[in-house]
This record gives C-alpha cells, sequence and structure tokens, in this order.
C-alpha cells in the first residue's frame, strides 16, 4: 500500500446570469465570461430511479476528442447547499475547475442532486418548507448519482470511472464507492466531512423543514467564517463572490424573485447531520473503500474542519493507495479562491496517475 501525506502552504496571490431555459441538450456556458471553442459542451437530464425525477447532467471534454477512457472520465458532485455548475464549472478570471480538468484531455460531467441546480424540484419545494420533512438525504442522492453514473458508462461504453465529491458530495460519492467498488477508478474527497466535534455552520434552528433558504449575507457570512479580517479581501478574486451569487441564484427561479433574493436547499442534508456526524456515526465504513482515495482540503476549512480529514485518513485500510493534502490559507471553498489552482493541480496530479502513460498526453496545451 502506497500512503503519501502531503501539507501543502504558501503565501496567497495577491488580487483580489444565467436564468435561461435548458432544452435536453444544448451548448452554452455557466456564467458570463467567453465560452472556451476548445471545449465541447452538453446538457441533459436524466431519468431518476424514481419516477418523476429528473438529475441534470453537464459535460465537457476537447472538442476534437473521439477516444473516452475510464481513467479520463470524471463525475463531480456538490455540497449540502449549492448546485455543482456555479462551483465546478464558474470560468473565474476566464477558466473553471471543470475547464481544467477538460482541457488536459478528460472527459468530465457534473449533477445536481434532486431539490438543487437545474435538477427536478421535488413538489415539497413549492409549499413552505414547514409543511414536509426533509427530502434529498444522502441516501436519496446516492440513488441520483446511481443513476448518473449508470448513463455516463452505458453513454460512453466504459465499466469504471473516477468521482470527486465536495463537502457532504464526499459523504454521497464514498457512500456509493463503498457499495459499487467494480465502477469506480479512483476517488477524490474535498473538505470530506467526517464525525464532527464542533458545531456546524449549518444546523436546524427548530424542527428541519422540507429545504432551507439562503441570503446573499449568510452565504458570504458562511464563507468568510474563520478567515482573518486582513485576509478577507484578497481572499477571493475581484468580483468572484457576486459573480458566483449571481449565477448560483439563478439556478433558483423561485427563490429569486423573493423579497430578499434567496436560494433553496433541501434539508436532508441538515438531518443526516445530526443522524450520523454530529452522532458520531456515518453513512458509509471506509474500510469498504478498495480504490484509491484521495483526501484534500484547506486550512481555514471551517465548515468540515482539518481534523475530520485526520481522523478519517487512516480508516481508508483497503484503499490501495490513498493521500491527504493541505492546501494553504483557503477556505471550504478554495476552489473559488485566488489559491485554487493549488487544488486543480494537486488534484489533476493524483487523477493522472491513475490513467495509462498512453493516455497522458495532452491534446491541447494547456494556458492555465
Amino acid at each position: 500500500m502506497k500512503l503519501t501525506l502531503a501539507l501543502i502552504a504558501f503565501l496567497v496571490l495577491p488580487a483580489f446570469a444565467l436564468a435561461q431555459n435548458m432544452s435536453a441538450a444544448r451548448e452554452g456556458t455557466a456564467a458570463t465570461a467567453p465560452r472556451d471553442s476548445s471545449i465541447a459542451m452538453e446538457e441533459t437530464m436524466v431519468p431518476a430511479k424514481d419516477p418523476g425525477i429528473q438529475i441534470y447532467v453537464r459535460n465537457k471534454h476537447l472538442d476534437e476528442q473521439t477516444v473516452f477512457t475510464p481513467e479520463k472520465t470524471v463525475l463531480f458532485v456538490h455540497g449540502a447547499t449549492y448546485p455543482a455548475e456555479t462551483s465546478f464549472d464558474l470560468p473565474l478570471e476566464g477558466i473553471s475547475w471543470m475547464d481544467y480538468i477538460a482541457r488536459r484531455g478528460y472527459d468530465v460531467y457534473l449533477m445536481d442532486v434532486r431539490g438543487y441546480g437545474r435538477s427536478t424540484r421535488p413538489p415539497q419545494m413549492s409549499e413552505p418548507p414547514d409543511q414536509n420533512p426533509p427530502i434529498a438525504d444522502t441516501e436519496t442522492a446516492v440513488r441520483d448519482i446511481s443513476a448518473v453514473v449508470d448513463y455516463v458508462l452505458a453513454r460512453r461504453k466504459l465499466q469504471k470511472l473516477d468521482l470527486l465529491g465536495w463537502s457532504w458530495g464526499t459523504s454521497t460519492m464514498a457512500t456509493y464507492t463503498a457499495s459499487h467498488p467494480d465502477k469506480v477508478s479512483r476517488l477524490v474527497l474535498y473538505a470530506a466531512i467526517w464525525h464532527r466535534e464542533t458545531p456546524g455552520l449549518v444546523q436546524a434552528n427548530g424542527p428541519i423543514g422540507a429545504y432551507r433558504t439562503v441570503t446573499r449575507e449568510a452565504a458570504l457570512n458562511r464563507w468568510m467564517t474563520g478567515v482573518a479580517e486582513e485576509k478577507k479581501a484578497n481572499l477571493i478574486p475581484a468580483g468572484g463572490f457576486d459573480m458566483w451569487w449571481n449565477a448560483t441564484l439563478a439556478t433558483d427561479p423561485v427563490g429569486s424573485k423573493q423579497d430578499p433574493p434567496v436560494l433553496r436547499a433541501p434539508s436532508g442534508t441538515v438531518l443526516d447531520g445530526q443522524k450520523f456526524w454530529s452522532a458520531g456515526k456515518s453513512t458509509y465504513d471506509p474500510a469498504k473503500i478498495t480504490v484509491p482515495v484521495l483526501l484534500i482540503q484547506a486550512e481555514w476549512d471551517h465548515d468540515t474542519p482539518p481534523y475530520m480529514s485526520r481522523a478519517l485518513f487512516p480508516l481508508f485500510v483497503n484503499a490501495p493507495e490513498k493521500r491527504y493534502v493541505m492546501i494553504g490559507e483557503g477556505t471550504h471553498h478554495v476552489m473559488m479562491e485566488n489559491n485554487r489552482m493549488e487544488l486543480f493541480r494537486e488534484v489533476q496530479t493524483f487523477l493522472d496517475e491513475g490513467a495509462p502513460a498512453s493516455a497522458k498526453t495532452a491534446q491541447l496545451t494547456p494556458t492555465n
């Protein structure tokens, strides 16, 4: 077994909508930056395993790419509150993380669990939140992931692919992997959630309704929690927070019209937080993960503090390879901050190590 523990720290570099209807397959981009003409993009709705539910999926790859392999196919899933496209495919300073991976010859996908982003909003989200119990818990999310994995594998005639989860998405992706190791090549857990020793930033004050609402102010305050005052101004690229918030808000056509505008997010994960992580339990057994695993996070993460990954790391006893990387001077949202390229490079190194030598040659010279 190969064990690597990497702790990476560095100085922050100085510097500091999308509401259109979607057809089953069209081309476009996630926010306001020009489209990268070298990258093809498709969007589709994948039927969930439950009737009446459609899961939004976005795919990017090099425009001229015709050969697809398991080791260079990646699926990303989001966390507890925000949709996948505005975190994984937000073109900050001209490039998104999704673009970064696609430029290196990968077939890259993102998905929204039901109730998030452009996926079907269950009918409970059209009623006051206190009228229904929490929706879209981890078990439900894993079913949606399973439907999308099967779609991608069938589409490309593959047996396996790589999985990348953020925050709550680390639990859903790891839970899926523990049950379907035959369909996963490598597993990336960015900002992994594990047994909680401190209060979470997403908590219920009283009974948990079907969904939650998030304002711009609440989103910014959560993002900046734990960041020293003198570091806040140079944490995010100039205009980056507004770009992200506006694109995120635009994925919720109902919440965005409220006064003040809000993003609606399912509360199933909040209930799971009480049942599992705050109770010293988990939705999966790390010993059942039998594929290479990367744990990666930033040092100022107050949503999933470093103690979680440090406790989780030694539990992957059957992973043929495991690695823990910490990015310096970043938060839970480091993929949208000035130090995001360190995250991108470390994840890319891990993914590339799983690709055969013949598949590692870049089809396009990366510019970032």
